[in-house]
């Protein structure tokens, strides 16, 4: 089962088995994993990659994010391959899962070692693919992007996040925890905080000093009122919009936090007011139709806070499926 990706990335931990015809109207036969005998050439020119990243001891809430990679593979078989709202058929692009990052056991900074070496790896490797980290807390956006500008250190990166916090906290107090991976970017000089933009903040869940850091370096944010004042498409396209004009690449994170508890119980950080699941799957559709988009991540999604139905993980998968139903529609607008 290793890959020519191996050590640098462990086997999925969880596949299921492809039809004798390797085709399938479900996407959990239609998903490949990278094996000893995938061609290396071959598999360069696939759509997208996805990339299990199974940490969560980074967490500053008590989180099972880590186990969210495996859900996710497993959820695979309640969705098919077609979008009835978009009349698109996700199977006639090549989606192929690379595994999972490993992880040392109690050495976060490892860990993050890790995920950096592995992101750059597979955006060496697949340099025109979308890349899907399926986190994991927080704290490994900052190390997939760190990846990302190791692999390609001409290209300006952009953030676009969808999350109820800043996620700016001081790393001298938190450490590179879940809570700080865009200062983290900030500090470390990979990202300009101009060049950040987060939708999604509500509530009571930031404090005053967050807000003025953002303000002091120029993230660009939008509270979850405004948003829905101007429109969630409006928002999402006016930032990448923006975004565009200054950077080469920009690189979707979606905090799972950002929803309503109601809508996403299975989030260690969940809170009340956030954004329902038709207003998050509208932005990251307009997000996955544009041509800079070029690699995101889902996180902080804990299958152990879910319910017995696993409504959040399921949501999870739909994001993910959205995301490349607007990469799909993305490339057909192109032909």
């Amino acid at each position: 089962m290793k890959s020519f990706l191996y050590p640098t990335i462990n086997p999925p931990s969880f596949t299921w088995v492809r039809p004798e015809s390797g085709k399938g109207s479900k996407v959990h036969e239609w998903i490949q994993p990278i094996t000893a005998s995938t061609d290396p050439e071959e598999s360069k020119n696939a759509e997208v990659v996805v990339l299990g990243v199974p940490l969560s001891r980074s967490s500053i809430s008590a989180s099972g994010a880590s186990e969210f990679p495996e859900a996710f593979r497993r959820s695979w078989r309640s969705f098919t391959t077609y979008n009835l709202e978009d009349d698109v058929d996700l199977s006639e692009m090549t989606v192929l899962d690379a595994g999972d990052v490993p992880m040392h056991v109690t050495d976060i900074g490892k860990c993050h070692d890790n995920i950096i070496q592995a992101s750059a790896l597979v955006h060496s490797h697949f340099q025109s693919s979308k890349v899907c980290g399926i986190g994991g807390d927080h704290s490994i956006t900052a190390m997939m992007v760190k990846g990302l500008h190791e692999a390609k250190p001409t290209e300006k990166i952009g953030i676009l996040q969808f999350d109820t916090h800043f996620d700016l906290r001081d790393m001298s107090d938190n450490g590179p925890s879940n809570g700080t991976p865009m200062r983290n970017l900030i500090e470390s000089g990979v990202v300009e905080g101009s060049n950040m933009y987060n939708i999604g903040l509500h509530g009571f869940f930031n404090t005053k000093d967050l807000k003025q850091y953002a303000d002091e370096k120029g993230v660009n944010y939008f509270t979850l009122r405004e948003t829905r004042k101007k429109g969630i498409e409006a928002t999402v396209l006016q930032c990448l919009e923006e975004l565009s004009s200054k950077v080469d690449t920009i690189y979707l994170t979606v905090d799972m936090d950002v929803l309503d508890i109601a809508y996403a119980p299975g989030v260690p950080a969940s809170t009340p007011g956030g954004m329902t699941t038709e207003e998050l799957l509208e932005g990251v559709l307009v997000a996955g139709k544009h041509p800079k988009v070029k690699a995101m991540d889902i996180v902080c999604l804990d299958p152990f806070k879910d319910t017995l139905v696993q409504q959040t993980v399921k949501l999870g998968t739909h994001v993910f499926l959205t995301f490349l139903t607007g990469v799909m529609l993305r490339q057909g607008a192109s032909i």
